[in-house]
């Protein structure tokens, strides 16, 4: 970017709400002065299944964002979730070609390609390349290894992967708003990246992002990101899980689960009850407090079960020193953070935006909004950024688009 002001739009399409933030970006500070919200239809998962709906929810959140900033936007940065996307993990190594060992951009550059070489099906697109860092005769480079001296120089990366159609109806509806796709952020590198600190990830801290319909993950180490992922697993499944296990509708599900739902079962008297409104009138009626403890725990440690299971190997408590860190909308559900601890073995607690982000933005619900900014605009300058796609990340949007 240069150094002339942009507006940046944040953008996240979500299962539940809609959400745009706009960043004036001096190429130097970035500044938050647009907010925009709606609630989301057409999305399920993650995915857009209703094009038309998705659309305008969207462009409302767009022009409420844009009304509030006094400011067009001109680029997007697009958050990116659902069960399509897939991660795995390819290396590569070369021998240092100078006489003297000393390593230059040449083997820097043909390390990087080689570790980035492999195919994807067809039908799938790359959404990041997630670099680890440069290892000099197995020696871990947390920079820049060139100029540094060594026989072999090797390198991994973490690619993300999704469907090329899903992506492309996410970009679409953006297109449809006459706005640029600058660039694909997972949502669990935007909100793990405002939710961690730099010390956090050197040591180690897994990020879990747990929204309406969708838990997105990644794993730090060594300062980078590790691993990611999603489970198609979020609030709603506790809300669905209450209208089912108490015949109840989704609306009054919802509203018992943001009262009374737990994480952990405290309650101890099996017949205490609680309201459904409080307010006595007609319709109002009482349900055991335990039952709905019982419903939202026993799918929050299902949730966070099945993200330790798909972290695999990647995960060990001793290679996670700074703990778990919780975000989303989901994460304020009480005693989250104690389940967390007691199925990674690790401290875990509520992930909180830094202290400069002003008040009406520090819900977690915001922090993939906020990261989106702030990860898309140093993502070219921070060493643990996603490298973009072979070809480049246009080419890539052109193609799908066909």
């Amino acid at each position: 970017m240069s150094s002339r002001t942009t507006f940046i739009g944040a953008v996240e399409i979500g299962t539940s709400k809609i959400t745009v933030l706009v960043g004036e970006y001096t190429g130097r500070e970035l500044a938050i002065i647009g907010r925009g919200e709606c609630s989301s239809r057409g999305v399920i998962k993650g995915a857009v299944v209703d094009y038309k709906a998705a659309s305008e929810c969207t462009h409302s959140a767009l022009e409420q964002a844009e009304r509030d900033a006094g400011e067009r936007i001109e680029l997007v940065f697009l958050a990116q979730t659902g069960g399509h996307l897939e991660g795995f993990y390819n290396e590569a190594s070369v021998n240092v070609k100078a006489s003297d060992n000393v390593i230059d951009a040449g083997d820097v550059r043909m390390v990087c390609d080689l570790a980035k070489s492999k195919e994807l099906p067809v039908g799938r697109m790359v959404v990041h390349h997630i670099r680890r860092p440069f290892r000099v005769d197995g020696r871990l480079v947390p920079g820049s290894p060139e100029q540094l001296v060594g026989q072999r120089l090797e390198l991994g990366y973490w690619t993300v992967h999704g469907q090329e159609q899903r992506l492309a109806d996410n970009i679409h509806v953006i297109r449809g708003f006459n706005l640029e796709v600058r660039e694909l952020v997972l949502s669990s590198l935007a909100s793990g990246h405002m939710v961690t600190t730099a010390e956090e990830r050197q040591h180690g801290v897994l990020a879990i992002d747990i929204g309406a319909g969708t838990t997105d993950f990644v794993l730090y180490r060594d300062g980078a990101p590790h691993t990611t992922g999603v489970v198609s697993v979020g609030g709603t499944h506790l809300t669905n899980d209450l209208s089912i296990g108490l015949r109840l509708t989704d609306g009054q599900a919802e509203k018992l689960k943001l009262r009374f739902g737990r994480a952990t079962v405290q309650v101890r008297d099996k017949a205490q009850k609680v309201w459904l409104d409080g307010n006595f009138a007609i319709g109002d009626r009482q349900f055991p407090q335990y039952a709905i403890e019982q419903i939202t725990s026993a799918r929050a440690w299902e949730l966070l079960e099945v993200v330790k299971k798909k972290l695999g190997n990647a995960f060990t408590p001793e290679g996670c020193a700074s703990g778990v860190v919780l975000t989303g909308g989901t994460a304020k559900l009480a005693g989250i953070g104690e389940t967390a601890a007691k199925i990674f073995g690790v401290p875990a607690h509520l992930g909180e935006a830094p202290t400069w982000v002003n008040e009406n933005l520090r819900d977690p619900g915001y922090h993939t909004a906020l990261g989106l900014l702030y990860y898309g605009v140093s993502a070219q300058a921070d060493k643990s950024a996603p490298a973009r796609a072979k070809g480049g990340f246009f080419t890539n949007i052109k193609r799908i688009f066909a």
